[in-house]
């Protein structure tokens, strides 16, 4: 811990990239606490990769099911800040691919629904088309301003006074 607050008090980020190992961080509670430990230390979650597929290596690795599970339960359960990318490096220089738990229910063009962390369904109405044809509902600016301009005239004009005989 004191190196790597050496190095943040220096002004470097720091950031950590996380391969999920079998039986090692392959549990939600355990990669929540490395998370939350992380950000203590400064460090900014950035990755967390599913094992390469490589030669000798098959008994490390562990299920996607099992990394998208773990990112449901850091996502909403704690800060935004220690959640990082869920990504496999795709094979064959394929680049890193962002996997997420799918939220989105329905898309059309009333309304969007979807499920919270929590598993909670919620509808989101889609904004109203508005070809131009029809008024909006709405005021326009310019007349908001307008207003705000002639009360400011308003109260900036000089009072008059009573005189003392009146």
């Amino acid at each position: 811990m004191a190196a790597l607050d050496g190095l943040s008090k220096a002004g470097i980020s720091l950031g950590c990239q996380t391969v999920l190992l079998r039986g090692v961080n392959d549990d939600p509670k355990v990669m929540m606490k490395l998370m939350h430990e992380l950000l203590k230390a400064r460090v900014r979650p950035y990755y967390i990769y599913m094992a390469d597929q490589v030669a000798g290596g098959e008994h490390f690795r562990t299920t996607v099911q099992k990394g998208l599970e773990i990112i449901q339960a850091l996502r909403g359960w704690t800060s935004g800040l220690a959640v990082p990318q869920f990504v496999i490096d795709a094979p064959g220089g394929g680049g890193k691919v962002p996997l997420l738990p799918e939220y989105v229910e329905e898309i059309n063009d009333d309304e969007v629904i979807f499920r919270n962390f929590q598993g909670q369904r919620f509808t989101y109405k889609q904004p109203k088309r508005y070809d131009g044809s029809e008024t909006p509902d709405i005021v326009p600016i310019e007349i908001a301003a307008k207003k705000q301009r002639t009360a400011a005239k308003k109260a900036s004009r000089p009072r008059r006074r009573k005189a003392s005989g009146e």
